[in-house]
């Protein structure tokens, strides 16, 4: 099944299948709400989600600052968006499809059969001259039965003992692996063993690269396709996005959705710092 749709493949679908629902996950750290530029253009079609109150739900600090949906409440949700069981799902954003990837594995991890993330999201959309569509999109309610995630999900004493087998990746800023800079959680630093590769390197101009190309990637950090893999960054959003880029890669990667934001929050918990994964260690 393709994981990546070009805009052309996409505008095409659109106008042969009527089974295909396009979702605008437009979210950013300092924008998280993207309903107003979603109002003033979408793609045709494509239905708002808000990545904070349906690809995540509201928590305490110590579960991170986006902890999972419910099975109910993401079914709730799809259904709002019109998934059905034959859906077609392809989901983008306007920033490096982020927010894409967090909706695409999501759903692929709920058991949707057919999710896809647009590359280059919805500025390769325009930049290819196609249409695009302004206000909002109500569709028919979806009967989607979604299930239970029960694989490719790390808890945080999982992520603590990950690099003893594996790779554990921070796929952060360096400054923030480092701990030379932390915006949003209250310590500085990285999980003890963890590999610092920023998701960032996955993409250029905002499309993901070829896969070979993201398989040296991944090799950088010593992972093959035989390697167990987890990522944790921030709050579990942008890992989503390394989990997609190993998709791409034939790797299959691991979300540790508290991440730093849960890691951070925890007391106990030892920190390192500096540029190594095992750093200058001390607690939380």
């Amino acid at each position: 099944m393709a994981l990546l749709i070009t805009p052309a493949e996409l505008a095409d679908l659109l106008a042969s299948d009527g089974t295909v629902r396009v979702l605008d996950v437009r979210w950013r750290l300092d924008r998280p709400e993207g309903r107003p530029e979603y109002l003033d253009g979408h793609v045709p079609g494509a239905v708002y989600v808000d990545l904070d109150l349906e690809l995540a739900r509201k928590g305490e600090p110590v579960e991170g600052r986006h902890p999972l949906p419910t099975r109910e409440a993401l079914q709730v949700a799809a259904r709002r968006w019109g998934v059905t069981a034959e859906t077609t799902v392809v989901a983008y954003d306007d920033v490096q499809s982020v927010a894409a990837a967090r909706a695409w594995w999501l759903l692929e991890r709920s058991g949707v059969s057919d999710v896809r993330v647009l590359d280059g999201g919805l500025r390769a959309w325009i930049a290819a001259g196609l249409p695009l569509q302004t206000g909002d999109v109500q569709p028919a309610p979806g009967d989607i039965v979604l299930t239970d995630i029960a694989d490719g999900v790390a808890s945080i004493e999982d992520a603590a003992g990950w690099s003893r087998e594996g790779v554990l990746l921070d796929v952060r800023a360096p400054e923030r692996y480092r701990g030379e800079l932390e915006p949003l959680d209250p310590v500085a630093g990285h999980v003890p063993g963890a590999v610092n590769l920023p998701t960032t390197a996955h993409v250029h101009a905002g499309r993901f690269l070829e896969p070979d190309v993201l398989r040296a990637s991944f090799a950088s950090a010593g992972i093959t396709s035989e390697t167990p893999v987890a990522a944790y960054c921030g709050s579990g959003v942008t890992a989503a996005h390394t989990a997609f880029a190993g998709a791409l890669a034939g790797i299959e990667v691991t979300v540790y959705p508290g991440s730093w934001s849960q890691w951070s929050n925890t007391r106990g918990r030892p920190v390192a710092t500096g540029p190594t994964p095992a750093g200058r260690v001390g607690p939380a």
